[in-house]
């Protein structure tokens, strides 16, 4: 192998040239509703954390299948300066800081 991930074609053209009345229209309440009020992680996952650097604004996603391993970074980014972070599980979402806001 030459170490290179293999390409998948997608049908993004049939999309693309499918006439609008092919989709359903969804109101901005029913997509929030869907996909932030009911976000679904697959049975292997048991907790995501997406950091941001307050100063460079990058993101970083981290993915964890065991719950001590996710608890583990949790404590390191609360000693982390200039990051705040999003952590996801089963049963809740929380946003998290390394700093207290200043106000």
């Amino acid at each position: 192998m030459n170490g290179k991930r293999p390409y998948f074609s997608n049908n993004w053209e049939k999309y693309f040239q499918a006439p609008d009345d092919m989709f359903i229209p969804h109101t901005y309440v029913e997509l929030m509703t869907w996909k932030v009020a009911h976000w679904e992680l697959p049975s292997s996952v048991a907790c995501v954390i997406r950091t941001t650097n307050v100063k460079t604004k990058k993101v970083k996603e981290f993915t964890y299948q065991k719950s001590g391993a996710a608890r583990n970074k949790i404590e390191e980014l609360m000693l982390t300066p200039d990051i705040e972070f999003t952590v996801v599980d089963h049963e809740a979402i929380h946003h998290l800081s390394s700093e207290h806001e200043k106000i």
